[in-house]
């Protein structure tokens, strides 16, 4: 289909109204990705289906969930003589305990916008005076190009480029959540980009541990929909299952090659989130086969004086905002203080922050 055509308001009227019907109960739903979240309001698909439907946002910006102290750890490297740290361009403003990394820059530190991790390879190989540190922000959908960067670097010899990998993974974020038990879920949307790369499966542990549905979606009103459709249909029936609502992209399988390349580059770890804590087996650290492009081996020194316990910003709930405990209208620092050109929080600076959608798009629509 069309762009257009998934988002033909006639036929979004009308799932919304075979949802409202079909939900015997109030459901509550929460959307892994930010990516979700943005368009939900955007087209204003929480306001057609409250309150039967409830739509929860989830842990799905991977800028919001970079600890504090990763953020830290990132302006010590660019702090270091003779590195560049490469960066996209949404850290930037994030905070960390003290600074961001647009004010190390400010500062003199040399930080660089980079669109792709290719960008932050090929810099390096321009310039091979300068050590430059690529920062691996991004769940799976991001992680095989950087994994792709990391080989060819070791294939070619490039002799100066590093990787600081902050990539996490789905699902243990969402088992995360559950065993929480902060919020009731009756069902999951599960992030389109991301299940392209891990396939449906990845996502089969809901229904079988949890007892509740994933329904894996696209990103256009009608996907997003139909997803929603699934789900509720799912709880009707009393049958939890996984849904492949977003089928000219996502397979059971994935991308085999990506999987492959990730698990060559990559060791699975415990990893720190914002918001969750240290979770198990969240995290991708590079492997000993290519650990001369780590940089958290290369600059040990730039993380000796990091502190793993460094508090978030007074006020701040984007903690709270990605386990879905609290709406972003809820924190009191919304909108009052905490806005687009003043963040005081990551969930406001993110192109994907649950905060940064309600404020565009008018809070709890």
């Amino acid at each position: 289909m069309t762009q257009a055509a998934l988002r033909d308001p006639v036929l979004a009227q009308r799932l919304a109204g075979e949802i409202l019907k079909m939900a015997a109960r109030p459901v509550r739903l929460m959307e892994f990705c930010g990516g979700h979240t943005h368009a939900i309001l955007r087209f204003g698909i929480r306001a057609r289906l409250e309150p039967k439907v409830r739509l929860l946002s989830g842990p799905g910006c991977p800028v919001c969930v970079t600890a504090t102290a990763d953020i830290d750890a990132a302006i010590a490297l660019a702090h270091l003589p003779g590195v560049a740290v490469a960066t996209f361009g949404d850290m930037l403003r994030v905070p960390g305990s003290r600074s961001t990394l647009m004010q190390a820059r400010a500062e003199g530190a040399d930080v660089r916008v980079v669109y792709s991790a290719l960008d932050a390879l090929d810099l390096a190989r321009r310039e091979l005076q300068r050590q430059v540190v690529m920062l691996g922000i991004g769940f799976e959908t991001t992680a095989p190009t950087v994994a792709a960067t990391i080989r060819e670097a070791a294939a070619e010899g490039v002799p100066n480029y590093t990787v600081f990998s902050l990539h996490k993974l789905t699902g243990p974020a969402m088992r995360a959540i559950l065993d929480a038990g902060e919020v009731r879920l009756d069902g999951i949307i599960g992030p389109g980009h991301v299940t392209t790369i891990t396939g449906t499966q990845a996502w089969e542990f809901l229904p079988e541990e949890y007892g509740i549905s994933c329904a894996v979606a696209g990103f256009e009103p009608l996907d997003i929909l139909r997803a929603v459709r699934s789900l509720v249909l799912a709880i009707a029936e009393g049958r939890p299952r996984v849904t492949n609502d977003y089928p000219r992209s996502v397979s059971r399988e994935g991308n085999r090659v990506a999987q492959a390349l990730m698990a060559e580059v990559f060791t699975v770890e415990s990893a720190l989130w914002r918001g969750l804590g240290r979770v198990p087996a969240s995290g991708l650290a590079i492997g000993e086969r290519y650990a001369a492009y780590d940089a958290r081996r290369r600059f040990a020194e730039a993380f000796a004086g990091v502190l793993y316990d460094a508090p978030e910003p007074p006020g701040c709930c984007c903690g709270e905002v990605l386990r879905g405990v609290l709406e972003p209208t809820e924190c009191p620092l919304f909108r009052r203080v905490c806005t687009p050109a003043h963040p005081v929080g990551p969930c406001m600076v993110s192109s994907e922050g649950a905060c940064a959608a309600h404020y565009h798009y008018g809070g709890a629509l």
